[in-house]
């Protein structure tokens, strides 16, 4: 027995800048705190992934602007 095709739904309309944004923003918050409460030594591996976190944020809304202008 075949199935019925039916057709694909639109696309839904979301802000890609705004969700990348969020997220490089609570990013930036965890390494703020991290700087302030200094983790453990054993732990200052947490300061490095919240910059990388950061890093691949701001990477992150460069792609999504620059996807969105052409």
């Amino acid at each position: 027995m075949k199935q019925q095709w039916h057709p694909d739904p639109e696309p839904i309309k979301t802000n890609d800048t705004a969700a990348v944004g969020v997220g490089t923003a609570l990013w930036a918050v965890a390494l703020i705190v991290l700087l302030i409460f200094r983790p453990a030594p054993e732990n200052t591996w947490w300061i490095w992934t919240c910059a990388t976190g950061v890093a691949f944020g701001l990477f992150g809304m460069w792609f999504v602007r620059r996807a969105h202008r052409g």
